[in-house]
């Protein structure tokens, strides 16, 4: 370790939207006002790049070429232009939204709002170091005792990361503690602070693709005072500050500085099946229908099933990529028929290496599809997990970064999977545990060290897998999934957080996991239902957890039990009638879950949203990690806890709350207990808030969506809202050239009635409906209006319907 602590600075140039400075052994630091609200911060230790290229910053087209995007290339931004002076030791630069006074002689950034308070402040003499032994990067701030820090990708442990530190390189981590495991899967360098004395938000972005480590806290030195710091193993220090002020301003501002999320087909919020076992049957092709058969028999809806990589086994019991085991897959063909004929889709699942032992190993050596060796031209040696559990072989990993493996890739994957009538490429294995750091990436023409491009490498695979799926069914949605994962991935790929533990506090650990995840542009997300690796799940836990799955963006059932059980919707038959009224209700709602997945695909909103996403200055709200939002109206409070039947949920202040199933109103701003049998999850409305509903369906398609329900929740003492439902095809692209439809409803309450209103659809697909039912809570007895409305009655639970016509396309 040689930590230099730069001093010295001087201005070498100033332009319209910012400065670079020169340090006195040459570094050179350069500040950017991308826009008023974004400003980029660059430091290279040497003085120029030593990465000059970013996969994760889009262009004006809302993605990445293959080989990177250079970074000085500042045309995706406005460059408003920023006002720079002088100050005494110091240069001020301010925007419309932002003053930065930088100090010169030791480093440094004080960040304030446009009065000049200061949110945010560099930590002094020591913001911008770096190691010239290892080439360690670093960024320290002051850290204020009372903020809180969101985001990360995804990390184990609470949702606010304040105190803790953690290590950012993907790894394989099997059975991991949600709480304390790390590192996990992901490479997501960004994260908010939220300011409760200001009231303000901002994100940090670091694009840098080297292991990374994020301290916010957890070490303490008394000479710096309380401090926080990132440490990048390589490449330099380039960094953005997304100002918000609010939490939603920052997240969506970054999902557009890295590409919003690819939206998947409508089927993609089913139930997915999956599980280790029975692809690794030596009669898999006879398993895999039975669970087709089964779904039928016990009445489960199912829109995809996950072909693990059992059917990729050699005859010495290794995983052999596109490749398919013919004693335990006979006909693959008919295979994909038979649960295409149920309307259930297939998924199979892919590794980016190739053991030696692969048939064609030296096919892709020869053609130099692999990444090399540091001290020669042959492939970088890895080991990797062959066949059973724990068990491992030599092979190399396939170069992204390289013309020959990635159309290699892409032609394996037409030709052995896509062309069988196979529907999702899941990408899985994909950490590139290299840990030679000098090995060799192609770099598409210009190469670079695997230290640099592990993140690279999987984010290329899932562009590569979704451009293939993309080219063999043109005009068509496509559905990749991936276990790793990199800033900008969101562009072509869902995700999961891998392969979890099964208990109850995986269960408890992997909800601010994923609200992680979607404050990180990753909003299409979930977990393995049942927890993957582990005995399989009891009944009562298998129960809370399907309960707790329905209401994520990704809901699959994945398991690989030790104990030999497969975990299943009727594992348990005592409980298969709750957990297929579950999945219904998991049906029912996709009208409400599509039109979010909708909006995040425009805008990058996640879906399920902490509490402190919309309540930020409750306190309360601040630090809750296991009750979150669908959605901004649909409060999800799980049970987490074994033979609890109720359950103290708290309730955020300023507005108020309706129980979902009763109907009882509650005031904000206190914790009440409520009911928790095994036959629901507990869920709250805010007031004013509508949830839209469907019917059940064996499958998304199976019959007309031509049905409606509104489950409305006019404000008890008075208030306006609006819920805009987007209805599509849900399977074409259509949609990104208008094939798209809005209705927009407004509810208005008073203290003497309701008024509901349908706006005419604007937009130009139809709606397969011309009428919705709207359903009010038990016990709201004020009179209801709505223009169009057709008759009203009541049910046995005492919830009012009403039927409204929808009025005539303004097209």
């Amino acid at each position: 370790m040689r930590i230099v602590l730069p001093s010295g600075y001087s201005l070498a140039e100033q332009t319209a939207h910012g400065i670079v400075l020169r340090g006195g052994r040459g570094e050179r630091w350069q500040i950017t006002a991308l826009d008023h609200d974004l400003i980029r911060v660059q430091h290279f230790p040497d003085g120029q790049p030593r990465l000059d290229r970013t996969w994760a910053v889009v262009g004006p087209d809302g993605d990445v070429p293959r080989e990177g995007r250079r970074r000085d290339d500042l045309s995706p931004f406005p460059l408003p232009g920023c006002a720079i002076e002088r100050v005494e030791d110091a240069i001020r630069l301010q925007t419309a939204k932002l003053r930065l006074d930088i100090a010169l002689e030791r480093p440094g950034i004080i960040w304030r709002l446009p009065d000049g308070t200061p949110f945010a402040r560099d930590l002094r003499a020591r913001a911008y170091a770096y190691d010239v032994e290892d080439g360690s990067v670093y960024h320290y701030l002051e850290r204020r005792l009372d903020e809180h820090y969101y985001g990360f990708g995804e990390r184990s442990g609470p949702l606010d990361k304040q105190g803790m530190r953690f290590r950012m390189v993907n790894v394989d981590a099997l059975g991991y503690n949600a709480e304390t495991s790390d590192p996990l899967y992901k490479h997501i360098p960004f994260y908010i602070t939220f300011v409760p004395e200001l009231n303000v938000a901002y994100g940090l972005f670091y694009d840098n693709p080297a292991t990374t480590i994020f301290d916010l806290g957890k070490e303490i030195d008394a000479f710096w005072g309380y401090y926080r710091y990132y440490r990048a193993a390589g490449g330099d220090l380039d960094y953005t500050l997304i100002f918000g002020p609010t939490l939603d301003a920052v997240v969506t501002r970054f999902a557009r500085l890295t590409g919003l999320p690819v939206l998947p087909p409508r089927w993609a919020l089913g139930y997915l099946g999956s599980t280790m076992a029975y692809t690794e049957a030596p009669d898999a092709q006879a398993k895999l229908a039975q669970f087709v058969a089964d779904c039928h028999r016990y009445d489960i809806p199912c829109d995809l099933f996950h072909l693990s990589s059992g059917y990729t086994s050699g005859k010495d019991g290794k995983r052999y990529v596109f490749t398919w085991n013919r004693e335990r897959v006979p006909d693959p063909k008919a295979m994909v028929t038979t649960f295409h004929d149920a309307g259930i889709r297939l998924a199979a699942n892919i590794k980016p290496y190739l053991l030696k032992t692969h048939p064609r190993y030296a096919e892709v050596e020869a053609v130099g599809g692999f990444i090399r060796s540091a001290s020669g031209d042959g492939p970088q040696p890895a080991m990797f997990w062959s066949g059973g559990a724990f068990e491992a072989g030599e092979g190399a990993y396939i170069d992204f970064t390289s013309e020959a493996g990635y159309r290699w890739w892409q032609q394996q994957a037409t030709a052995q999977l896509l062309e069988y009538g196979i529907d999702l490429l899941w990408n899985d294995n994909n950490e590139f545990e290299i840990w030679d750091d000098a090995a060799r990436c192609a770099g598409f023409g210009t190469e670079l060290p695997v230290g640099l491009a592990r993140p690279v490498q999987t984010l290329l695979m899932g562009r590569a897998s979704f451009e293939a799926a993309a080219a063999h069914r043109p005009g068509q949605r496509v559905f990749i999934l991936t276990r790793a994962a990199s800033v900008g991935l969101q562009r072509y790929a869902q995700t999961w957080s891998g392969d979890n533990e099964t208990s109850w506090h995986t269960l408890r650990y992997n909800i601010p996991m994923g609200l992680g995840l979607s404050l990180s542009g990753m909003p299409n997300c979930g977990h393995d239902v049942g927890g993957f690796h582990g005995p399989g799940p009891d009944a009562e836990l298998l129960v809370r957890w399907v309960w707790n799955g329905i209401f994520h963006p990704r809901f699959t059932i994945h398991s690989w039990n030790t104990d030999g059980t497969i975990t299943s919707p009727w594992m348990h038959p005592e409980v298969l009638p709750i957990i297929r009224d579950a999945i219904r209700f998991r049906y029912r709602l996709i009208p409400y879950l599509y039109t979010l997945l909708f909006e995040a695909a425009q805008t990058g909103r996640p879906i399920i949203r902490p509490l402190v996403y919309h309540f930020p200055q409750d306190p309360r709200c601040r630090t809750e990690s296991f009750d979150f939002l669908l959605g901004d109206s649909l409060l999800v409070a799980s049970v987490l806890e074994p033979g609890a039947r109720t359950r103290a949920v708290y309730l955020p202040a300023g507005v108020s709350w309706c129980d979902f199933h009763t109907g009882q109103w509650y005031q904000g701003g206190q914790t009440v207990t409520v009911d928790a049998p095994l036959e629901r999850a507990p869920l709250f409305v805010r007031a004013g808030g509508m949830i839209p509903m469907g019917k059940v369906m064996r499958f998304v398609g199976e019959l007309p969506d031509d049905y409606r329900q509104i489950f409305a929740f006019p404000h008890p003492g008075g208030g306006d809202s609006v819920f805009a439902l987007i209805e599509d095809d849900g399977v074409s692209l259509d949609y990104r050239n208008g094939g798209y439809t809005s209705l927009r409803l407004e509810m208005r309450a008073t203290a003497g009635g309701i008024v509901f209103n349908i706006h005419p659809p604007a937009g130009n697909y139809p709606l397969p409906y011309n009428e919705i039912e709207v359903v009010l809570p038990a016990g709201e007895t004020r009179p209801l209006t709505a223009g169009g409305l057709i008759d009203q009655w009541s049910d046995a639970e005492g919830r009012r319907h009403a039927r409204i016509a929808v009025p005539q396309s303004r097209g």
